[in-house]
């Protein structure tokens, strides 16, 4: 029969020192912002005028003068029963674009649409040469 024989003296083993592999190195890591509720306020007041001052540089731009501006020749005519704003283009402008004149009697009489026309109305038509 063999036998083994184990010898456990105390010996010396070379102790390696342990290297961690840093793929990135540590950077300060700034504090985080915090807002307080006043601060929130003064940050959303900030934005709000912000958005004001753009919407009056960007926004529409008309400008009131002094002197009126040229208005065309107008004729009156009264909406009888029947009478369609196609027809009363027609009738008014008969050798010109009758969708033009359409669009030329709405924004004259500041109608929002055709079916807003209502009978027995008058309204101002735009007399063509």
């Amino acid at each position: 029969m063999s036998s083994i024989a184990f010898d456990h003296s105390p010996t010396r083993t070379a102790v390696l020192p342990v290297r961690h592999l840093v793929a990135v190195p540590d950077l300060p890591v700034a504090p985080a912002v915090r807002l307080t509720r006043r601060g929130k306020a003064v940050v959303f007041t900030i934005a709000i005028a912000i958005i004001a001052v753009l919407v009056v540089l960007f926004g529409s731009s008309t400008l009131a003068g002094d002197k009126a501006g040229a208005l065309p020749n107008t004729t009156t005519v009264t909406v009888l029963p029947g009478h369609t704003l196609w027809e009363i283009a027609a009738d008014a402008n008969p050798n010109g674009d009758i969708r033009s004149t359409v669009d030329d009697i709405l924004q004259l009489n500041s109608l929002p649409n055709a079916s807003a026309l209502q009978m027995g109305s008058e309204i101002a038509v735009p007399v063509y040469n």
